[in-house]
């Protein structure tokens, strides 16, 4: 009898430091208007992998968006966004720091600021 008590509460405290153990993941996708090409994808992956509590980056240049796996326990999206920022690329509703942004080869700048990104295409209207 005290063998099968001994185990079930053994039992009992493993499962306990088991789920403790467990880190609150979280994925999120971040609007990146600016990001529209293979160098902006390379440039802001290498950069927000560096960061503690970053799991996963992957930069969708042709939907212009980036979705991000973290640890909610390291770093928030709000920082997220920050780095992004900082690294010269818009972020959902933060702006691209502008000495990062200035720093960016010319070919990863806005379409109205010289840059080499292509203007949003208009749909055409439908036909009638």
């Amino acid at each position: 009898m005290k063998k099968i008590l001994f185990a079930a509460i053994a039992t009992v405290c493993l499962s306990v430091a088991g789920v403790s153990q467990i880190k609150p993941v979280r994925t999120d996708t971040i609007k990146t208007p600016n990001a529209l090409c293979e160098n902006c994808k390379k440039r802001i992956e290498s950069y927000i992998k560096s960061y503690d509590g970053i799991l996963e980056i992957i930069v969708n240049y042709r939907k212009a968006s980036t979705k991000v796996k973290y640890l909610t326990d390291r770093i928030n999206i709000e920082e997220i966004k920050a780095y992004i920022a900082n690294c010269g690329y818009d972020a959902g509703d933060v702006p691209a720091a502008e000495d990062a942004y200035n720093g960016l080869p010319k070919t990863c700048k806005k379409f109205e600021d010289g840059g080499g990104h292509p203007k949003p295409k208009v749909p055409p209207p439908p036909a009638q």
